[in-house]
């Protein structure tokens, strides 16, 4: 099949960005779109052409490596999977493919299709983790956990961190991301004693980093490729309250 992409460009954050036009020709259906971005760049370099620079990893929809956004969606918008999950076959004959990075200030472009992501990395470094001993596996009965919070936990625990949510959002707020790891340790004993710190400490870096507030419009639910509830942000919001209340009464 033979598709038309029309690419974001940009050398780097400090320089202006432009799309630029390319012809994928001879690709076949069965082709991923990270595979069909691979035929196109060895087209580029055997013309001595700069290739459309992007990232990968796993290529299996575990990472988030794969960030962009297609045609006006992050991640391509097939519900529930990834860039590198999304096949040439959903795709018609001389489609115009429109390619681009993250929109969002906290996540600056390096170059082309990569976007900077620490921000992100960041709000987990500022208390999305539990202080426990980290021996030798406890006893898998030791702690016995509910049925339902344990797997409320593990639904919240398949955020990859791939910032889809952010790039959807017209406030650019990350507060999914936030809300899965604040609720997948919130959910499980091991997180009771750092709980009000933790959600605290990640709401208020999450806010000095940039990212805006939720506005309950449910774009980071509907663009999520592991499609996490935004029930993770009320439940979230709660516990900001509920901590910022006992930090005031504390203080006092």
């Amino acid at each position: 099949m033979n598709v038309t992409l029309k690419v974001w460009r940009q050398k780097n954050r400090g320089t202006p960005g432009r799309f630029e036009m390319y012809e994928a020709r001879d690709i076949p259906p069965s082709a991923s779109f990270l595979e069909m971005l691979d035929i196109v760049n060895e087209g580029l370099i055997a013309r001595n052409e700069e290739p459309i620079q992007f990232e990968s990893d796993c290529r299996e929809g575990v990472c988030g490596m794969c960030s962009m956004v297609i045609n006006g969606y992050p991640h391509g918008g097939k519900d529930g999977t990834t860039v590198c999950q999304l096949y040439m076959r959903l795709f018609s004959e001389g489609d115009v493919i429109t390619i681009e990075p993250w929109r969002a200030s906290p996540f600056p472009v390096v170059r082309d299709l990569i976007v900077d992501r620490g921000a992100l990395d960041r709000i987990i470094q500022a208390g999305g983790y539990v202080s426990v001993r980290t021996g030798s596996a406890a006893e898998a009965n030791a702690l016995p956990v509910p049925k339902q919070n344990s797997e409320l936990a593990m639904d919240a625990a398949i955020c990859i961190g791939c910032g889809a949510c952010v790039a959807a959002c017209r406030n650019a707020s990350a507060m999914l991301f936030m809300s899965a790891k604040i609720g997948h340790l919130g959910y499980l004993p091991q997180g009771q004693p750092e709980r009000s710190k933790r959600v605290l400490a990640l709401v208020r870096q999450h806010d000095a980093e940039g990212f805006g507030n939720c506005t309950n419009q449910y774009e980071c639910e509907a663009v999520c490729p592991k499609s996490i509830s935004v029930a993770y942000i009320a439940r979230m919001n709660r516990d900001f309250a509920l901590a910022s209340a006992k930090e005031i009464v504390g203080a006092e």
